[in-house]
């Protein structure tokens, strides 16, 4: 098998990935919604303007849906799955439920990806719901993080929902997860 050459992501993700309502995987309305929002910034900690971000989650039962229609809104069919573009400021925002654990006792948390120019691939990380301080302290993933690095993957509440900054190099860095690639498993 020969090698692929790498290829930065973005910033053309304007082109062909928006679609009406990717961000809201509720209506604004609705009773249980809550807004997931940050701010996404470089190594200089300034911030990113063309970024994309992706969520996977659980419903609030902690079910992992398997409903179609992502890329079709209907209005009342949860898929788990958003897209939202950052801002010239850099900031983000979904229109959410918040998860549920998918299994007793561990913490609840949103899988997130980042996609912005000069990145060779797509970054993984997550955003773990804050306040249930025994499920955080069980979770094998935020555990094997050392203490000072932890508080990159939990969101802060706020009246409206929860806060999830990102941040791409330097201080304050997220963490972010490595995955095997299938093209490396053929390898």
């Amino acid at each position: 098998m020969s090698a692929v050459p790498g290829q930065t992501v973005g910033p053309f993700f304007h082109l062909g990935l928006e679609y009406p309502g990717m961000n809201e995987l509720v209506v604004p309305g609705h009773p249980r919604a809550v807004r997931l929002h940050g701010h996404v910034y470089d190594g200089d900690g300034a911030p990113v303007p063309d970024a994309v971000l992706e969520i996977w989650q659980a419903d609030p039962q902690g079910h992992i849906p398997r409903q179609p229609g992502s890329l079709r809104r209907d209005g009342w069919t949860f898929t788990g799955w958003g897209r939202a573009a950052t801002e010239p400021d850099g900031h983000y925002q979904f229109t959410t439920l918040e998860p549920g654990a998918t299994e007793p006792g561990k913490a609840p948390f949103f899988a997130v990806t980042v996609f912005a120019r000069g990145l060779m691939d797509r970054l993984f990380t997550r955003a773990y719901l804050p306040g249930d301080d025994g499920a955080l302290a069980a979770d094998a993933l935020l555990s094997a993080v050392g203490p000072d690095r932890r508080g990159t993957l939990i969101a802060t509440r706020e009246p409206d929902g929860l806060v999830f900054d990102v941040r791409l190099q330097g201080d304050g860095e997220t963490v972010f997860l490595t995955y095997p690639r299938v093209r490396d498993a053929w390898a």
